[in-house]
């Protein structure tokens, strides 16, 4: 039950907590509810989602749709699902593994660079702590998901309005950047500079000053920029991005 009881309390008591969690290198259960909690996420969502708006606009937008009969339709947007389905489920199995262990990584980069070097384990540890929040935001984003009738891809932003995109009457490009302003996500960041701090012995404003930048970096690559290059516009005029959930 500790191993269970130590993550969990740096929820509420992350300036004692974190540094009993990490010492204790207590990572292995933040993860799987990471990965459970992104999986069951993405499984509400796809048994939820309607997806014959979506395949019927990609099918027009291609040009296609007139090659295509009712039945081929009717296989494509049920294909359409099976792919949500598994798509949600392997992002909880697969992806997030893996970004806890680029996270990790990036840390240990950081405390090298900085001077402040420490065991990879330390690392391993704020990281899958650190996406505690993002983990809850996926459990309340299946619970919510499932009280749903139907859902739509333009339903996924506001079902759960944490940040400040929520707000009405925004420009895309001002919708992206306030986006990034999530509550989930900057608790999320103010763990990863906390257990940083823990890890390393860096003091904890430094600490919370590099995660603040490394966020910054992720939205500006991740968010603002890879969106606009594949749509071929400059930065905040792309496609739709996303935060670090």
């Amino acid at each position: 039950m500790t191993s269970l009881a130590q993550p969990a309390r740096v929820l509420v008591d992350p300036f004692d907590g974190m540094g009993a969690a990490i010492e204790a290198r207590r990572w292995v259960w933040p993860l799987l509810f990471l990965c459970f909690s992104v999986a069951l996420s993405g499984t509400a969502f796809a048994m939820r989602w309607d997806a014959a708006p979506a395949t019927l606009q990609r099918l027009e937008t291609s040009g296609e749709i007139s090659r295509y009969s009712e039945s081929e339709i009717a296989d494509e947007i049920q294909t359409a699902s099976r792919k949500a389905l598994v798509g949600g489920i392997a992002k909880g199995v697969f992806l997030m593994p893996l970004q806890v262990l680029v996270l990790a990584a990036v840390l240990w980069f950081a405390a090298w660079l900085f001077g402040t070097p420490t065991a990879f384990g330390r690392l391993m540890t704020v990281a899958a702590i650190a996406l505690l929040p993002i983990a809850l935001y996926h459990l309340i984003f299946a619970g919510c998901a499932a009280a749903q009738h139907t859902m739509t891809e333009a339903r996924v932003a506001t079902l759960v309005p944490s940040s400040l995109a929520a707000l009405g009457g925004l420009s895309p490009k001002a919708q992206k950047l306030l986006g990034a302003v999530d509550f989930f996500n900057l608790w999320s960041v103010g763990l990863l500079g906390l257990g940083f701090s823990s890890a390393t012995g860096m003091r904890k404003s430094r600490a919370l000053l590099l995660a603040v930048v490394l966020y910054a970096m992720f939205v500006g690559v991740f968010v603002i920029g890879l969106p606009a290059m594949g749509d071929g516009g400059p930065p905040g005029k792309g496609g739709p991005g996303g935060g670090g959930r």
